[in-house]
């Protein structure tokens, strides 16, 4: 029987945490702690992306886990216009409305960004959210 891996990304103000999947076992997690002087020194919360990134991708190398190997990325849902409940691929219309802050400003706005480069860098794996926070 074949395994189904999942990396799911929740990035907090101050830290960013993720956890790796298999089928409904978590099979490993990490959170990334992060001072306020190192977010602040980025104007934004979306200028905090490749920090972010950078992060998470140390964390994977350090366990020996290949971005291949995964074969979808969940990011916590950020401010998006309300919407039902459920799961939603990350598309180039949602990417626009949370790098544009267009419904707030939030560093849950990066969960969706940053699975969707993940994805692209494991080689155009499925990038989604779930239940963001914006549920209505």
């Amino acid at each position: 029987m074949c395994s189904f891996r999942i990396l799911t990304i929740n990035p907090g103000s101050t830290s960013t945490k993720i956890a790796l999947f298999e089928d409904e076992r978590e099979i490993g997690s990490n959170t990334q702690r992060f001072t306020r002087a190192e977010v602040d020194v980025f104007p934004t919360i979306m200028d905090q992306e490749e920090f972010r990134l950078e992060a998470m991708e140390k964390v994977l190398r350090e366990r020996n886990r290949k971005l291949e190997e995964i074969d979808a990325f969940v990011g916590r849902g950020g401010l998006l216009r309300p919407i039902e409940g459920g799961t939603y691929r990350v598309n180039d219309d949602m990417i626009a409305d949370l790098v544009s802050e267009k419904y707030g400003a939030h560093a849950c706005n990066l969960g969706a960004v940053l699975a969707r480069r993940l994805a692209a860098e494991a080689g155009g794996k499925e990038a989604f959210i779930v239940d963001p926070v914006v549920v209505d």
